[in-house]
């Protein structure tokens, strides 16, 4: 028995993010985080070459996600499903589509770094496989000026199949 996608997800479509699509994706990072990534860091990763992909619905971006690869390895540098919009799989959706990026590109591990303060954000990346590999240390802003450290996960991509990491 087959459970289908929620209709939010089915209604969604993935394409690769274009320069025109950095005001959209600036509005939706600016209202999701308190600490966003600015226009020239978007900007310059597209120009880079980094996959980065939107996710649409009924012509609107309501997600987005940065994925750099390189010598075998990938790092999700930004996942960002729009404000409002969150618990309908679309974040899900998105790392799904950026992991079958990276193993497109060759990639056979795959890290990235989650504020210990998200933990719906650490749920997702548990359940698609990622394990907690270590921290760094005042890694993100905080409020107030303070720092807060950084979970660094990874997992290995391993043939056809996604799986959890093995223990290091």
């Amino acid at each position: 028995m087959s459970v289908a996608a929620p209709a939010a997800v089915r209604d969604a479509s993935l394409r690769p993010m274009r320069e025109a699509d950095l005001d959209a994706v600036m509005r939706i990072e600016e209202r999701a985080y308190p600490f966003p990534w600015t226009r020239g860091i978007m900007r310059d990763c597209l120009h880079a070459g980094y996959a980065m992909w939107v996710q649409e619905r009924a012509g609107e971006i309501v997600g987005y996600g940065v994925l750099s690869i390189a010598v075998g390895e990938a790092h999700v540098l930004n996942l960002c499903t729009a404000p409002g919009h969150e618990g309908e799989g679309l974040g899900r959706r998105m790392l799904q589509a950026l992991l079958r990026v990276a193993r497109g590109g060759g990639a056979q591990r795959v890290f990235l770094e989650v504020r210990p303060s998200n933990p719906r954000a650490i749920a997702l990346y548990e359940r698609s496989g990622f394990n907690e590999i270590g921290r760094r240390p005042r890694y993100y802003p905080a409020a107030d000026h303070g720092r807060e450290d950084a979970i660094v996960m990874a997992m290995e991509l391993l043939g056809d199949d996604i799986a959890k990491m093995p223990p290091l």
